[in-house]
């Protein structure tokens, strides 16, 4: 094998060689499902009222 072959390759260039990932575009559906589902779970969390009786437990902490 000469020197030229062996560089070709290496050569990140070359036809063989692994294609760069873009952020977010090559995603399985799957993973993208599980990302909307915990965003969604979350949404519901964080909208969700707080309970009175815990607002009055912090209401005696303060």
């Amino acid at each position: 094998m000469s020197t030229k072959d062996k560089v070709k390759k290496s050569d990140p260039s070359s036809a063989g060689a692994r294609k760069e990932k873009r952020a977010g575009s090559t995603r399985p559906a799957n993973s993208r499902d599980v990302g909307q589902a915990l965003r969604s779970v979350y949404q519901k969390t964080v909208d969700e009222a707080v309970p009175s009786e815990m607002l009055d437990l912090l209401g005696k902490l303060g």
